[in-house]
């Protein structure tokens, strides 16, 4: 895309499409072309585009209210706090806004520190983001070694191996961060009773447990958060994502004593907890609660993988509610990926051999109809080349 390489940095490489507009799951490009949106913006427009609820809430509040910084609190920032403490279920968790996932990351890293100790565990292929904290957390090499040194003091362990973590977490560790659901790995569901070992092993050394819910959260995995399934609490919760329904939005939620870790003057963020933004996350949660989108979600994610685990040539499918991955027993999936977007369905290649969909949660039993056949099309033609 010419115009893109001689504006942009090269960071992106050069997209191979230019969206105009959207609706619903369906977006499209500049030539009038359309595409089943199964990505969503990266796990983002949980309620598709152009969704009326957003909108609405989006437009009523710029025209009132735009942005005040954090010297001054507003209605929309302390309702929507008071609605995520009320979604954790406890009542002392208090909650700091941000932008991006990111840097919900890089307040969790910076609240660790007010423990008093410094060494964190994350684990091996995990994403946590791309600025210096996050990355330092991010366990994957190809992302961290251009820009090494990063932050002195983060072990990664296998993923879903507790006997790596109990070598390395001690009652010197100030965090342990994971991924309920590995999403940039190639969506990898840990092994039953993980994350259960994990609030064991933090409660006995005094660490902070902290769940990366960036991508599970906000009903993609049909769980608010995406964690409940194991029956425990973390420390801290870290959001974005869909939680401003395709604005710029991220949380960090920290909970019980954590909760009172920072104080004044400890962290802050211009645009954190903005009027618009929280405004637009306020009108999703009321969407989602409003259409029992949580429920519908759950059968319908189950319905959809075991679909897709009937297309010859599917090794496996993983994942839970709408956050999926399709392993191929063949290096075909950035093909494949690459066959559907010219078939009209919108996907990501994450590996060599692992397709993620995220398809936005209001996608109808039509377009998810639609979107098997395309993808069932898609790989058999590729595999028959």
């Amino acid at each position: 895309m010419k115009q893109w390489d001689q504006s942009l940095q090269a960071n992106y490489g050069s997209p191979t499409l230019e969206l105009v507009s959207g609706k619903g799951a369906v977006v499209t490009d500049i030539k009038g072309n359309e595409y089943l949106d199964f990505l969503a913006g990266i796990a983002t427009n949980v309620l598709g585009h152009a969704h009326p609820a957003v909108v609405k809430a989006v437009t009523k509040q710029i025209s009132t209210l735009g942005h005040v910084s954090n010297f001054y609190a507003h209605p929309n920032v302390m309702a929507l706090a008071a609605k995520l403490i009320s979604m954790t279920e406890d009542k002392n968790a208090r909650v700091f806004f941000c932008n991006s996932g990111a840097e919900a990351n890089e307040a969790a890293l910076k609240l660790s520190r007010k423990t008093g100790r410094t060494r964190i565990v994350a684990t091996k292929d995990s994403f946590h983001g791309r600025t210096m904290g996050a990355l330092s957390l991010t366990g994957q090499p190809g992302k961290r070694d251009p820009f090494k040194p990063l932050i002195k003091g983060i072990t990664h362990v296998p993923y879903g191996d507790m006997g790596a973590m109990l070598k390395k977490v001690s009652k010197k560790t100030a965090m342990v961060i994971v991924e309920p659901i590995m999403g940039e790995a190639g969506v990898i569901v840990p092994p039953h009773g993980y994350l259960q070992a994990l609030r064991e092993l933090c409660d006995e050394t005094g660490a902070l447990l902290v769940f990366d819910c960036v991508q599970t959260g906000m009903g993609r995995t049909g769980d608010w958060f995406g964690y409940e399934y194991s029956g425990i609490k973390p420390d801290v919760i870290t959001l974005a994502k869909g939680l401003g329904g395709g604005l710029p939005l991220g949380a960090m939620i920290a909970l019980g004593d954590a909760a009172n870790l920072f104080q004044p003057g400890d962290h802050g963020s211009t645009f954190g907890g903005n009027p618009v933004t929280t405004a637009a996350a306020l009108a999703v949660i009321e969407t989602i609660e409003n259409k029992s989108l949580l429920e519908r979600v759950s059968a319908a994610g189950v319905e959809l993988m075991a679909e897709l685990a009937l297309i010859d040539g599917v090794k496996s499918v993983r994942g839970a509610g709408f956050l999926i991955g399709i392993e191929f027993s063949e290096p075909i999936a950035k093909i494949v990926a690459a066959q559907c977007q010219k078939s009209g369905v919108l996907v990501n290649g994450n590996s060599e051999t692992v397709i993620r969909i995220a398809p936005p949660l209001i996608v109808t039993d039509r377009e998810i109809a639609r979107f098997i056949k395309i993808f069932a099309e898609s790989v058999d033609k590729v595999r028959s080349k």
